[in-house]
């Protein structure tokens, strides 16, 4: 009984073929959101790269959906590979973490100590007095690369837990104080990723 089930389904068409096109569609769009973001960061060489294959993935796996307008399965493939593919880019992009982003603490305190522990992690620091609502407070901006804003957010919690922070990203900085050791390739620098 199996055999003869088995026998007269079409595994291509309705197995191979939609996943064919998922996985596809996931690394077409993985691709896209990733140029959508380099676009954005102002990375120019990068993203008409990633534009590229992600557009010939696009056409292989459209022609494959067009081929086959009466199966159904493609549309579930080619819907589900778009998703896939667009959090799937979210969650690289996030860990590749390109660009630089300004941090901005306000503090009541006494901010030596929160001074002392950025310089000692080699982040650049500028401190402005200001005056806020409840009165003097120090502002201390900050351009980092976005791979180190997680180990300045907990130098900012360890150091003063009640600093008020904002964090933002930046699309390009003249000139900074960087940590060592994060520099990028030299096929990184062609490609501007810093």
């Amino acid at each position: 009984m199996v055999l003869q089930i088995s026998a007269g389904f079409d595994f291509y068409s309705w197995l191979g073929l939609p996943l064919m096109i998922f996985f596809s569609r996931v690394c077409d769009v993985t691709l896209g959101t990733m140029r959508n973001l380099m676009v954005g960061k102002g990375y120019r060489k990068l993203a008409p790269i990633l534009g590229f294959f992600e557009v010939l993935i696009w056409i292989v796996v459209v022609s494959q959906v067009m081929k086959n307008l009466n199966n159904f399965a493609c549309y579930i493939g080619w819907a589900g590979g778009f998703a896939a593919g667009t959090y799937i880019g979210l969650v690289v992009e996030g860990k590749i973490a390109l660009g630089l982003q300004v941090v901005r603490i306000i503090t009541h305190k006494h901010s030596e100590e929160l001074i002392k522990a950025m310089v000692a992690a080699k982040h650049g620091v500028t401190i402005v007095d200001a005056h806020g609502a409840k009165g003097p407070v120090k502002m201390i901006y900050m351009v980092v690369k976005r791979k180190t804003v997680k180990e300045v957010v907990q130098l900012i919690s360890e150091h003063d837990s009640t600093a008020f922070y904002s964090i933002e990203d930046i699309k390009a900085a003249n000139a900074g104080v960087f940590r060592d050791g994060t520099n990028s390739t030299y096929i990184g620098r062609w490609l501007g990723i810093k």
